[in-house]
């Protein structure tokens, strides 16, 4: 079941940017939702949203838990929308080809991660260049990301392929 994202509904387009502000910073729904675009939300047969898609492709998942997974196209809202380093893990040239290709991303690739970030909390991971290569959850906080020289830092969801 799907429909427009006009604002109407037990969830409409202000409640979902509510929650993309609360869950990524102030800006973040707005960046993610625009009113400019045709948004599709699909929902259960109990009418909550369960998927938020774009023409470019899917933005959010919204979890039972009540926050959003970002899809690629969501990641790259965040990403031109979000300061740096917000909600960013910055991977160098050695890991860029295996999380584009899905893999997960381990600490001792990791540069850089937002301060804010926690374990659980969507990420997005950009190449040392700025360029956004992937979206998915980290495994760990900031300071334990930077940290540690083992271990996982994020579960890839979605790789961006290579520009060409």
């Amino acid at each position: 079941m799907s429909d427009s994202a006009d604002g109407s509904g037990r969830a409409g387009l202000r409640n979902l940017r509510t929650i993309a502000d609360y869950q990524f910073g102030a800006g973040a729904g707005a960046a993610l939702f625009p009113s400019a675009d045709s948004l599709t939300i699909k929902r259960t047969t109990s009418g909550r949203p369960q998927q938020v898609h774009a023409d470019a492709g899917r933005i959010v998942s919204f979890g039972t838990d009540g926050r959003f997974t970002l899809g690629l196209e969501g990641g790259r809202r965040l990403h031109e929308a979000l300061a740096h380093p917000a909600y960013r893990v910055v991977v160098d040239d050695e890991s860029e080809p295996f999380v584009r290709d899905e893999k997960n991303v381990f600490t001792k690739f990791v540069l850089e991660a937002g301060a804010e970030i926690r374990p659980g909390d969507e990420v997005l991971v950009v190449h040392e260049r700025g360029e956004l290569i992937a979206v998915g959850t980290a495994q760990l906080g900031a300071d334990t990301i930077e940290d540690f020289e083992t271990g996982m830092a994020v579960n890839v969801r979605e790789g961006a392929p290579a520009s060409d």
